[in-house]
Order: structure tokens, then sequence, then C-alpha cells
């Protein structure tokens, strides 16, 4: 959820309606994509992503719409496939899906499944998902749900296909899962230097190359918050920072989120929090270690107010970008 510039909390809807209008900005400063996240909390206001999506889908027109992740273990795959294909449709084809478990777990039981299941849960329904995916008649069988025999699913896209990706938190067992299914990897990476995930881009691509597929892209996810000097970013961000992750921990059992902590994650880490050149001089290391083809920038971070958020989005839109994109081909020269 968020708060507004006095520090009192808006509605759920407001929310809902201030990421409308943070998706419209994105559109018309040309930024490429924005995702939308799905989750279960009180202290989120977003639960279904994509009903999101599509209402963002009529008031853009050139950026590309995707879920920042669809929690496939507790969806149904052809749920999943109709409605971003009906979102495809109002965007003209602005559409992809990011599939993963996600950082919670309430929506199992929300939604009757067991955390027992958590592993076989999301294997078959990646798997059913790239098979509805190619927009063919469908077979498949599992035990998370029914079998399907040569079954037509509607409706059909303009472009026969919606891109997915597969987000991925670190694990082995995922990394060649995406490579085995053929998806484009998302590495979501929230703490610590970003080049200590190039083992996973490294066994990402040895896997495709070894199961005879073509190299697919690598992308990273990692938030931030971007104003005009260090210190005022640093600073607009701490306390709602403190208040997302402070609540995490404590749900957890971690011990208290310090302000030591978050200034070495700033410094040292994956929180891309500073000034235009300072976030895209960190972004432009981080897709250098890891060999990754795109960042996607988490914007939004607890608390922060609407304003704030749209200030942060102009400045990754107009300055980040641009000197990212200069860095990188520095770099290639």
């Amino acid at each position: 959820m968020a708060n507004d510039d006095a520090g009192n909390p808006v509605s759920a809807g407001q929310v809902i309606r201030d990421v409308v209008s943070q998706a419209k900005l994105a559109d018309e400063l040309g930024l490429d994509n924005f995702n939308v996240g799905e989750h279960h909390r009180d202290d989120f206001a977003v639960s279904a992503p994509d009903t999101v999506l599509a209402g963002i889908a009529t008031v853009t027109k050139n950026i590309v719409l995707g879920s920042g992740v669809t929690v496939l273990s507790s969806e149904d795959p052809v749920r999943v496939y109709q409605r971003f294909a009906t979102i495809d449709g109002l965007a003209n084809g602005r559409v992809e899906i990011t599939a993963g478990r996600g950082s919670f777990t309430e929506s199992f039981s929300l939604f009757g499944y067991k955390l027992d299941d958590y592993h076989v849960l999301f294997e078959e329904k990646l798997e059913l998902l790239v098979q509805l995916l190619t927009e063919h008649p469908v077979s498949w069988s599992g035990v998370t749900r029914a079998a399907l025999k040569n079954q037509r699913v509607y409706l059909k896209t303009e472009r026969g296909h919606i891109p997915l990706r597969v987000g991925v938190g670190g694990s082995p067992d995922s990394v060649v899962r995406a490579a085995r299914l053929g998806i484009p990897m998302a590495l979501a990476i929230i703490g610590g230097d970003p080049a200590r995930f190039a083992p996973f881009a490294e066994l990402y691509r040895r896997a495709l190359a070894e199961l005879g597929k073509h190299q697919l892209p690598v992308s990273i996810h990692s938030p931030g918050h971007i104003s005009d000097s260090d210190e005022q970013a640093i600073e607009e961000l701490w306390p709602n920072y403190l208040a997302m992750f402070g609540r995490i921990g404590r749900e957890r059992g971690w011990g208290p989120t310090t302000k030591a902590q978050y200034l070495n994650e700033v410094q040292h880490g994956s929180l891309y929090v500073g000034t235009p050149e300072t976030v895209a001089k960190k972004i432009a290391y981080a897709l250098k270690s890891v060999g990754a083809q795109r960042f996607d920038f988490k914007y939004a971070n607890g608390p922060v107010p609407h304003s704030k958020l749209m200030k942060s989005i102009e400045l990754y839109a107009t300055k980040v970008v641009p000197m990212v994109k200069e860095l990188m081909a520095e770099q290639l020269v």
C-alpha cells in the first residue's frame, strides 16, 4: 500500500488508480515495459494484476504490459492464458507473462492448495502454460488438475503467441527448468552484489546449449528509488523500506531491519537508490556482471507516495535509461 505526501495511508482503490497513472506516464515517456505484481496481503493493493493490466491497456499505446509475477502455483494455467489473451486483444499485442512462485505464500491457503505441494504445483502448471501459449490443441496430464486431451482453448491472440518469462530467485533447479522448457529467465535479485548471480546465468546458457536450444535473454529484477540527489533518494526511501522489510522480517523471524544494513545494500548491494547517474552506473554494472540483456526497475517499495513514484519513473525514463544505454555501448567498444 502507499501513503500520501503527508504520510497518511491511501485506499487500495486509490493505489490501483495511481498504478494506472504511473503506467500511463511510463508509456508517454517511452519506457519499454511495465509490470504489475500479484499479492494477497493487506500491505499490497493489487491481488488481480491482470485486471489492472486490462485497465492500463486502454490508456496506453506502446508499452509492453506484463505481470511481475503471476503466482502460477495457485493459479489455473488455462485461465491465466485466457485472461492474458484478452488483455493482449485490448493492448493490440502488447502483453507478456512472467510466471513465478512469488515472494509470499498466502495464495496457497486462500485458493485451497497445500504448501507441501509447492514444487509439483509450479512444475506441472508451468509445463501446461508453456503448451497453452503455443495456441495449439493441448494434451496434458498430471496430479494438480484435470487432464486435457487434444483440448482447444479460446480465445486465440491475433499474433499467435504471448511471450513468457519465468522468474527465478536463485535455485539451480529452477534455472535448468527454464532452459529445458525454453523460457527466457528473469532473475529476482533483491539483495547482495548482483555479480553473485552470474553463475546462474552461466548455468542457464550452458543448459540451453547442452539441450540444443538457441540462446535466450536473461533479465534482472531489482528494487530502487531515484531522486535529485543521493542523500534525498536514500532518505525518501528509508522509512518506506523499513516499513516493508521490517514487517516481512518480523513475520519470518528475522532480526530488526537497521539503517546500516539498508545503507550497505544501497552502496554495495542490489538497492538502486540515488541520482540518475548513480543508479545508471549500478544498473550497467549489474547487466555486465550477470551477462543480462534487460533490467526491470522495481520502483515501488513500501508505502512511497504516488508523487515520489511518478518522479522516480520520470527520472528513470528520461535520464537513467539513456545513461545505461550509453554506458553499455561504451563497454562494447
